[in-house]
């Protein structure tokens, strides 16, 4: 889905759960500035129609983006990016970017050994 020159997509033979991939993917545009303070997100079932994805799917990352702090949904109004849009805490964003790593790592049935070696 390209929307305002932004592009989001999923790869559904990915490990990592469709719901993490656009989360993951959203979490990382709201951290870089790509989508600013009152950017409104396209509605649930925009989203999910132009992704090939459940509406229930779309729910769920929009609520974890919700519970992390980084958008406000209100039944009728949508959901809008109330974080700061160039937060560049860099702890924050690796400990985002390990989560999405290490729900990928489970999903490959890897050890801890095999996923911290792939890291080094």
């Amino acid at each position: 889905m390209t929307a305002n020159g932004i592009s989001i997509s999923v790869n559904h033979a990915s490990p990592v759960p469709p719901y993490e991939q656009l989360r993951a993917q959203l979490a990382d545009l709201i951290a870089v500035g790509r989508l600013g303070q009152g950017t409104r997100l396209p509605s649930v079932r925009q989203l999910a129609s132009d992704l090939g994805l459940a509406n229930n799917t779309v729910v769920r990352a929009y609520r974890e983006l919700e519970t992390a702090g980084l958008v406000k949904s209100r039944r009728g109004s949508g959901t809008q990016v109330i974080a700061p849009s160039a937060t560049t805490d860099i702890e924050a964003k690796l400990a985002e970017h390990a989560s999405t790593y290490a729900a990928a790592a489970r999903q490959l049935n890897a050890t801890d050994d095999e996923a911290l070696a792939a890291i080094r």
